[in-house]
């Protein structure tokens, strides 16, 4: 069984990092003045951290090329993640800050939504389309793999199911998402939390350096990035390490991925409850679909809200623009928050089953999830051209 005990901090920390609900909207919080007030210092530094990434990437080249040095074309989404980290694990956040931090996902989906003005719905359906199959082939397989690996690591059923939810559909936001409905236990979900986190910093520094010694290109990378990777700020930061064009393409998989988290919750629930191990869930089709519905993640329907609009050109080129430069900085932000929000110590203090768990997780996933890629882009030549 688990070799840590039910950690409320980091599972309240956790259910900020990628779920549906951020700092603005918990639940029974209203948005008072000084609420919002409290949200300012955090974002501010939010703001000062993406802006010195940004600054680093031009003072780096800036050095390399009066040195005549040959460097590595490093981009502001590391500098700001590595600047991050590094306040983080030394100096340590003032608890002033936390609440502003807390809103990285916030700006991720405002980020999201706002990328939509950059894609046309024939791209997003065609791209959307070859991603869910691939989606469901890795989610299957990958999930199969992660059962048995918790299985033989002598861990509870339930523990397993969040662990495979979480690593098959969408980070924490599938774990936090799967708890009630399946009646996890605290410690289960603290476990597998640990796991996940752990899973994307992991996957943050590894996949690019892999995509490029693999040579993939950028829509391989972008499929790559958005099939394997859990969180969606993670999956956003990989995909923009790589390229502009892989962080688009990492951003719209990992939609369509998120899109599944209710019927995959759903499955789950269904599992346990007939196991009499959970709450039954209420008969009919409609009360099905509602569950689905309140687990959807509602700003993908932004995204593609947007992208319609950009398809029938009620948004003009200068509107377009503007709301690219939006997507650029609330990215900013995010890469900013995936770093300050990254504590390596805190994830260390949970004990070493969540990082082998991690790591068999990411293996299993980054594995399958590249088979897949490379097999339909360069044997059924899917995506080719994209």
């Amino acid at each position: 069984m688990s070799d840590i005990t039910a950690n409320p901090e980091l599972t309240a920390t956790a259910a900020e990092n990628d779920g549906e609900d951020t700092a603005f909207d918990e639940p029974g919080a209203p948005l008072t003045l000084t609420r919002l007030l409290s949200f300012v210092p955090g974002v501010l530094l939010l703001v000062a951290v993406g802006l010195l990434g940004k600054y680093a990437e031009i003072w780096w080249l800036k050095l390399a090329k009066h040195e005549h040095w040959t460097v590595p074309d490093i981009e502001y989404v590391l500098w700001a993640i590595l600047i991050g980290l590094l306040i983080t694990n030394t100096v340590g956040l003032h608890p002033i800050f936390k609440p502003g931090i807390g809103t990285y996902e916030f700006w991720l989906k405002i980020g999201i939504i706002a990328l939509g003005a950059r894609f046309v719905l024939g791209d997003v359906a065609k791209l959307g389309g070859t991603s869910f199959v691939q989606i469901l082939v890795d989610m299957t397989v990958s999930g199969a793999i992660i059962l048995l690996v918790a299985r033989k690591l002598g861990l509870s059923g339930k523990l397993g199911s969040l662990l495979a939810i979480g690593t098959a559909i969408c980070g924490v936001s599938a774990i936090i998402a799967g708890k009630g409905a399946i009646r996890a236990r605290n410690s289960d979900v603290s476990y597998a939390i640990a796991a996940i986190l752990a899973l994307g910093a992991v996957a943050l520094f590894a996949l690019p350096p892999l995509g490029h010694a693999l040579g993939l290109s950028d829509h391989e990378f972008g499929l790559w990035a958005g099939l394997a990777v859990d969180n969606t700020a993670e999956t956003t930061a990989t995909g923009y390490l790589y390229s502009d064009a892989a962080g688009k393409v990492a951003v719209l998989v990992k939609s369509t991925r998120n899109a599944l988290i209710g019927f995959v919750v759903l499955g789950f629930a269904a599992y346990w409850a007939g196991r009499g191990e959970a709450d039954a869930l209420a008969p009919g089709l409609r009360a099905k679909a509602a569950f689905v519905w309140a687990k959807f993640p509602k700003f993908v329907l932004g995204f593609l809200a947007v992208s319609a609009l950009a398809t029938v050109h009620w948004l003009n080129k200068a509107q377009v623009a503007n709301l690219g430069a939006v997507s650029r900085w609330a990215f900013l932000l995010t890469f900013a928050g995936v770093g300050l929000n990254t504590n390596i110590r805190e994830l260390a203090r949970t004990g070493w089953r969540p990082l082998v768990v991690a790591v068999a997780g990411l293996v299993t996933v980054a594995v399958v999830s590249l088979a897949l890629v490379l097999f339909t882009s360069r044997v059924l030549h899917w995506g080719v051209g994209n």
